[in-house]
């Protein structure tokens, strides 16, 4: 018997040609029964295989019958709108999918395939439609069911990394831990986005940095695009490799600086995937719509280099000498040109934990001729810059009336600044340069300042002030006399007690945000935080701590998470076709995310909103971004819809099952 999966006969083209950033229309096959020859296990060298089309329009039904965002208003107020399909997540649509554009006769390969498998919620009908009978015990259960089970059994291991795997096998099915195995992606994704509160940190920080670190050891699967010199003059022809032609979202690393781990080669390769994952579970892009890249040009890891288990070359990184440095702009260059013409104008290309000399020339190279993001820079800026502005409803004042002080000046802490003196800027119509004299960094010589500006690199040079030297944070707090101390060294346990004193000396309620990753990495602990600062802290950190409890009171820390601000973000690009990414666009996000803090979350100490409402978070951050591409006339999808936050919603990918007719 033979198994054809429908992506190889569907030839989408993408989504230059319809008006819906999601959606694409099926072709219509004519019935036709052809002959094949395959050669199977048992050397069986004839089947039959019949491809089925019914006149009628393809529909998707919810498992639970009810209806959807679009259904619920006959006459929706998103205008200018084709109501298609793209036929692997209609999240709207009541619409019948059939799991392959061929039958065949046997539905062994359907239940391997995570992209279409139910395991045992194939109902009656599927089970004899597509083969099924035999291959799947009799019993029929529910996807909530499903989720249930699979929550039970995650949390019978107490490794993290454990817990990592087994979510990584469920979405792409590789053999590892068979009690839970399911190769299913739409449960995958449902159990992520019912449960996110509990899973994030499992497969996204921390974990994710040591599954990066052992990711040789555990690779099962390959997913994702690995792009190294070897493809180079190739780089078009190998992303023509892919699968999917309709990529909306591409995170690429090079592995340079993975968290705060440093170089981890090749193997960064989990950062794409997990920052991926979560654009589909917290945003809602579909996951054919994602594409993890990882551009390897070696790795200075000796440890790596030694390991007999690293996957990627083995080699020293091409960083450094003038030679390496063409060698890597050259590869890069081509990679973005490659993406481009594959792909369209207005793909995502969000840029993850390259190195400081990396990160700031790609983002201003291609920030003027692609769709560019960089995490790391604008990401962790406009999420810690919203925490910041929903603190000051429990401080008060303005961003103006506080003086921040930062230690570390790399890729976040001078990204997090800028976008500070932008906002005072904005408020203020203060000059950038006087609203920057508000903030001061540290880095690991001590404060910069301007005798030191001809040894500074360029992005820390609008940083230089006139103040005299100081070597140590501690006299930092004290002479600069910050209300906001804020953490981006990746050098852990640097806010030592007698700094965090000093602030509460300075402030009744200091602002300490300690946002390092991993936890090892922080720059103080949530406890510590709360503890020195005799519970008067506003504390949030880059990685989750546990509530603290002190002198009766329990404190819940904020996580000043980027998974906050990417997922709405990179949903409000795509939906509104935008051309560029501007720095509107992530003062936007940030005022969109500061608005969903409740007074409710404020009386617990909170300056985030909680992660089980991320959709909803999403939603409205993705129609503040559109709203704001629109305004700038870098929106290219028109009309512009009447309500945004509402088409943001019914855009998002659903993950519950869909039914085969």
């Amino acid at each position: 018997m033979i198994s054809l999966h429908r992506s190889c006969f569907l030839n989408n083209t993408g989504i230059s040609g319809s008006s819906s950033p999601f959606s694409y229309k099926l072709k219509k096959l004519p019935p036709a029964s052809v002959k094949v020859t395959a050669l199977g296990p048992n050397r069986d060298r004839n089947s039959s295989v019949l491809i089925e089309n019914n006149n009628n329009p393809l529909k998707e039904i919810k498992e639970d019958d009810t209806s959807s965002v679009a259904d619920a208003d006959p006459n929706p107020t998103v205008t200018g709108e084709d109501r298609d399909l793209y036929y692997d997540a209609a999240a709207t649509d009541d619409q019948l999918v059939t799991p392959w554009s061929l039958s065949v006769a046997s539905g062994y390969s359907l239940l391997r395939d995570p992209h279409h498998n139910k395991g045992l919620a194939f109902n009656e009908k599927e089970r004899d439609s597509y083969y099924l009978r035999g291959l799947l015990p009799p019993t029929v259960i529910s996807q909530e069911l499903q989720v249930k089970k699979m929550m039970c059994s995650i949390r019978q291991y107490q490794v993290p990394l454990q817990k990592y795997m087994a979510m990584m096998d469920l979405q792409l099915g590789a053999i590892m831990f068979p009690p839970i195995i399911e190769l299913n992606e739409r449960l995958f994704y449902k159990l992520l986005t019912d449960n996110v509160e509990e899973l994030l940190p499992v497969v996204y920080t921390p974990t994710v940095g040591e599954a990066c670190q052992k990711y040789g050891s555990i690779f099962r699967r390959p997913q994702g695009l690995f792009i190294s010199l070897k493809e180079k003059g190739k780089i078009h022809e190998v992303l023509r490799n892919w699968p999917q032609r309709d990529i909306q979202v591409i995170v690429v690393t090079d592995g340079e600086r993975i968290l705060g781990l440093g170089d981890l080669g090749c193997q960064g390769m989990g950062i794409p995937i997990g920052k991926l994952s979560l654009y589909t579970a917290l945003g809602g892009v579909r996951p054919s719509a994602c594409l993890p890249v990882t551009i390897d040009v070696g790795t200075n890891n000796e440890q790596l280099l030694n390991d007999e288990f690293y996957i990627g070359l083995r080699r020293r990184r091409a960083t450094g000498q003038a030679c390496n440095l063409i060698e890597y702009a050259e590869l890069m260059h081509e990679f973005m040109s490659a993406v481009k013409q594959n792909y369209g104008e207005k793909v995502l290309i969000q840029f993850e934990d390259f190195a400081n000399h990396n990160a700031f020339d790609l983002l201003a190279k291609y920030g003027t001729t692609h769709l560019v993001f960089n995490d790391d820079i604008q990401g962790t800026a406009s999420v810690v810059l919203a925490g910041l502005v929903a603190a000051l409803k429990v401080v008060g004042g303005t961003l103006a009336d506080h003086r921040f002080l930062f230690l570390g000046a790399g890729e976040a802490g001078t990204g997090i600044a800028e976008l500070i003196a932008l906002e005072i800027s904005k408020q203020t119509n203060m000059p950038l340069e006087e609203a920057r004299k508000r903030i001061s960094l540290v880095d690991s010589k001590g404060l910069i300042v301007k005798s030191r500006i001809d040894s500074l690199q360029h992005f820390k040079k609008p940083w230089a002030h006139d103040h005299e030297p100081i070597k140590k944070l501690v006299d930092a707090v004290n002479g600069i006399k910050p209300t906001v101390l804020i953490g981006t060294s990746g050098v852990g346990r640097t806010f030592t007690k007698e700094v965090v004193e000093a602030m509460a000396a300075l402030n009744e309620k200091p602002i300490i945000f300690s946002l390092s990753n991993p936890t090892s990495q922080s720059e103080c602990t949530a406890e510590e935080a709360y503890t020195w600062s005799q519970g008067r802290a506003i504390f949030a950190s880059g990685s989750p701590f546990d509530p603290v409890e002190y002198k009766g009171r329990v404190f819940v820390p904020g996580q000043a998470n980027n998974a906050y601000i990417f997922p709405g973000l990179g949903l409000g690009l795509i939906m509104s076709g935008a051309i560029r990414v501007h720095d509107d666009m992530l003062l936007a996000a940030s005022e969109a995310l500061a608005a969903q803090v409740t007074h409710e979350n404020f009386d617990k100490g909170l300056i985030y909103p909680p992660f089980r409402n991320i959709r909803k978070i999403s939603a409205h951050i993705a129609a503040s971004v559109a709203a704001k591409a629109y305004e700038l006339g870098l929106a290219t999808r028109q009309p512009q819809p009447k309500d945004l936050v509402k088409y943001a919603e019914h855009c998002m990918y659903n993950p519950a099952y869909q039914s085969y007719r």
